[in-house]
């Protein structure tokens, strides 16, 4: 399935705890266990990206492993209270795979000063999607927390790739690709970009809701967030009012095919869905129930042909695929791309000694991505990735439209 390139850097933090029974906090010697008995299950992770003979993308699983370094830093958990995304936090925190694109995953533990742990992991997004790597998280802590008699509770992944393979032959419905975006924009040359997080609390968020459905009916959290975040990013960067802007968003396909695949399924079952606009109408506050229909609408439209008329023409489209390069450079100022990490458990990762404090990418250094994420009490961090000029813009933006709710 279609996946960016390159490996997703991800940073969890712990505090340390006492524990009376004198369990050592984050012991590596049971971490390397539990990681262990992981990957007996997750074992694409433990392999080596590359291409076979008809130039396709393939992982190579001859048990290379899986990379886990061990640091000390002087730093503490309290020097990064606002847990910003920075080029910082990558460096001192997530293992450096440097040009080795090959390696699927690489864990580093580093210990802090204040006793606490930042766990930082890379994984290749060719080989994995969201779904899957918190899948893994969940699974190697459970391994850690309950010890090797909790395998047998855990729901193990599904590699069985031809759940998602392409039809013989191929067939690209007309209409897939009003809704499918196999495209992806044309990378401009990034300024300076800056990673921030905003807060968007369980109120806020109902009251967005109501705006959008008029006190009536159901609307998911992405499609409200989603297109509110849209109209603050088009207002912030001041677009033509005729341009045409793009909003595009992976969309995980495991329930709706027919049957639909497990959840456990283990890879990248996501496809890019996009919904446009003029920029006038998408910054206007008047259509913001409109935009957030129209973003439900092409949620809804995603059935078990969209989803076969997308694995065709990726398959018509793309043939073979080369190792994929690292991405480079933003995208257009009329693309936003917003991705859904909400009801991931993305905080499920207890090894034993408490949940994380938080856990978020490292760094992106490409402007236009938005990440929507599991806050606390309801509420829901908004990762995003914008250029550094249109920033307060977007702040002011995001906040005072939520306040006139």
């Amino acid at each position: 399935m279609l996946a960016k390139s390159g490996h997703v850097p991800l940073v969890y933090f712990y505090r340390s705890c006492a524990r009376a029974d004198g369990d050592v906090f984050f012991d590596v010697a049971r971490l390397k266990a539990a990681l262990a008995s992981a990957l007996v299950s997750f074992y694409p992770l433990a392999g080596r990206l590359g291409v076979d003979d008809d130039g396709r993308l393939q992982v190579d699983c001859a048990e290379q492993g899986v990379p886990l370094l061990v640091a000390h830093s002087d730093h503490t958990v309290d020097e990064f209270s606002s847990f910003k995304p920075s080029p910082e936090l990558r460096r001192l925190f997530v293992p450096c795979v440097g040009d080795s694109l090959s390696v699927v995953c690489a864990i580093q533990v580093t210990f802090l000063r204040c006793g606490g742990v930042a766990l930082g992991a890379a994984l290749h997004h060719a080989v994995v999607d969201g779904a899957s790597t918190f899948h893994f998280f969940r699974t190697w802590s459970a391994f850690s927390s309950r010890g090797g008699a909790s395998g047998a509770a855990l729901e193990l992944p599904c590699h069985d790739r031809t759940l998602l393979r392409a039809r013989s032959p191929p067939a690209v419905h007309p209409k897939a690709l009003s809704v499918f975006c196999p495209k992806l924009g044309p990378s401009e040359l990034s300024g300076a970009v800056a990673n921030e997080i905003f807060i968007i609390s369980k109120d806020q968020v109902a009251a967005l809701k109501r705006a959008c459905t008029g006190g009536g009916g159901d609307l998911s959290t992405f499609c409200a967030l989603g297109a509110h975040v849209w109209r603050c990013v088009v207002a912030a960067r001041r677009l033509p009012p005729n341009a045409t802007t793009c909003l595009v968003f992976p969309a995980n396909v495991r329930g709706r095919l027919r049957p639909p695949i497990p959840d456990s399924y283990f890879g990248n079952g996501i496809i890019m869905l996009g919904a446009t606009g003029k920029a006038r109408d998408v910054a206007s506050e008047e259509h913001l129930a409109s935009i957030a229909g129209r973003i439900r609408g092409i949620i809804s439209r995603m059935d078990d042909e969209l989803v076969h008329s997308a694995i065709d023409y990726l398959e018509l489209d793309l043939g073979g695929s080369s190792l994929p390069a690292k991405p480079a450079g933003s995208l257009p100022k009329t693309e936003l791309r917003v991705v859904k990490w909400l009801d991931m458990t993305a905080y499920g990762a207890d090894f034993g000694w408490g949940k994380p404090l938080v856990m978020h990418l490292a760094v992106q250094q490409r402007a236009g991505f938005v990440y929507l994420m599991d806050g606390v009490d309801g509420s829901v961090p908004i990762l995003v990735s914008l250029e550094q000029a249109i920033l307060n813009d977007f702040r002011r933006l995001l906040y005072a439209n939520a306040a006139k709710l």
